[in-house]
């Protein structure tokens, strides 16, 4: 069509348009929610940024026992034997004291059926033995008795002899000197009647007179200087002979204690046998007990180590895995080295097990989903080889809101666990994070758990 008008439509249709699209812009409802809502989430945030935050200290693990006899044991054997039946199968729950396996014997010195009978015998004929040297050591006691009794007897004799032996030489002694002075008396009379003889005085039937008597003087001397030495001799022999005495008595005595002392010897060696015979005797009665092999407690047949009959197995070979039924679980966790010395004992864990979903709020514990509670119980004082420290975190027993743990937990098991630290502001968690510092505390840490702490405020 063509433009043969006077009026300019375009213009006025511009316009219209250009103000409804400016009225549309400048007056946009849209616009004013936008900024309504991005005014309220800045003030969320910084709300959020002054609402408490709870810190944690992360750690992962394993399930465990608290006590070392909950754990997974090997069953071994005490003595060495043949498989003879299994009285168990793998899974199977068993009590204390049940038959797990029964051996037989195959060392050739415990084959005799009747060897306790056979140590017995022995073991009688020992004490007959120690009978015996006891009687002999009795005997000997009563000899060595007899021995000084009669030593005793014959001492006073020899004794006796001595003395007499002695007054005899003394009286002999005496008795010469008697009879020396009697023949230098003879002497002097001889001489004096022989000078009376010259003079006229004495005749000479008077001077051989006296000449014999001073011969009888003069052989009672010889005679009685060899009853003397008869006597010194005897004196002699009867000392020889009570030296004599003594030495024979010794050597007698001696013999006798020697005697003795073998008696006691072989009595002690006696006794000694008596006493590795008896235990022996025990040995084999208590050996014959170990060819059952027991349970030592309640709990699972887990895995058999050794499978057949008539498979020989040695002393001290685990036989069997036993898993103690009911053990009382806790989590072994491990944690940074940075990080042990801000956690106390009675510190609250929340818990994720392996199969269990869970969504975990770090700051916020409480809103945490599929999560379960625990308290940190021991804390190593030493780090395993990768410089972690291990901590033992046991149920919370004093949560009454927080559900207990699965009982379809199994040890070994994987757990993802985390510390619950003390509140702190959000913006200081922030600031905390983007700096790397690790977290903090209100005051530091001592070595008294944390629950005693608020039991003693």
């Amino acid at each position: 069509m063509l433009n043969i008008s006077n009026q300019n439509v375009d213009d006025s249709i511009w316009h219209e348009k250009l103000t409804h699209s400016r009225r549309e812009i400048l007056q946009s409802k849209g616009a004013r929610l936008l900024g309504r809502v991005l005014l309220a989430v800045a003030l969320i945030f910084v709300v959020i940024l002054f609402l408490p935050w709870r810190q944690t200290i992360e750690g992962s693990g394993m399930l465990t026992t608290l006590r070392p006899e909950d754990r997974p044991q090997t069953v071994q054997n005490a003595i060495a034997g043949r498989i003879e039946h299994w009285n168990v199968r793998e899974g199977q729950l068993v009590k204390r004291g049940d038959t797990l396996l029964t051996i037989s014997e195959i060392k050739d010195e415990y084959f005799d059926p009747n060897l306790p009978e056979r140590l017995s015998e022995q073991l009688a004929a020992k004490r007959g033995n120690v009978a015996a040297n006891a009687a002999k050591i009795e005997a000997t006691d009563q000899q060595i008795q007899a021995l000084r009794l009669t030593l005793n007897v014959q001492l006073d004799a020899a004794r006796n002899r001595v003395t007499q032996a002695r007054n005899t030489v003394r009286i002999d002694s005496a008795d010469l000197v008697a009879v020396r002075n009697a023949f230098q008396v003879a002497q002097a009379r001889l001489a004096r009647y022989e000078e009376g003889y010259k003079n006229g005085l004495f005749s000479l039937t008077d001077i051989e007179t006296r000449r014999l008597k001073l011969q009888e003087d003069q052989a009672k001397v010889t005679a009685q200087r060899n009853k003397l030495l008869n006597s010194q001799q005897s004196f002699a022999n009867a000392r020889i002979e009570l030296n004599n005495l003594r030495a024979k008595y010794e050597q007698d005595l001696a013999k006798t204690l020697s005697d003795r002392s073998s008696a006691v010897s072989s009595r002690a060696s006696s006794e000694g046998e008596v006493a590795a015979l008896r235990n022996k005797i025990s040995n084999v009665e208590v050996r014959r007990g170990l060819y059952v092999v027991r349970a030592p407690q309640d709990g699972y047949v887990v895995r058999t180590l050794k499978a057949g009959i008539g498979e020989t197995i040695k002393e001290g070979e685990s036989i069997a895995t036993l898993q103690p039924d009911a053990p009382v679980l806790a989590v072994e966790m491990y944690v940074r080295a940075m990080d042990v010395p801000l956690i106390q004992r009675g510190r609250p864990v929340r818990l994720q097990f392996d199969g269990w979903p869970a969504v975990q709020f770090s700051g916020w514990p409480s809103v945490a989903v599929g999560t379960f509670g625990g308290t940190v119980t021991v804390i190593d004082v030493v780090s395993t080889t990768n410089g972690k420290y291990r901590l033992l975190v046991r149920p919370d027993r004093h949560s009454q809101q927080d559900p207990a743990w699965p009982a379809q937990l199994r040890l070994g098991s994987g757990v993802y666990g985390w510390v619950i630290l003390d509140s702190v502001p959000v913006w200081y968690e922030i600031w905390r994070q983007l700096n790397g510092f690790p977290p903090s505390l209100q005051a530091a840490p001592s070595e008294a758990p944390i629950k005693a702490q608020a039991d003693k405020k």
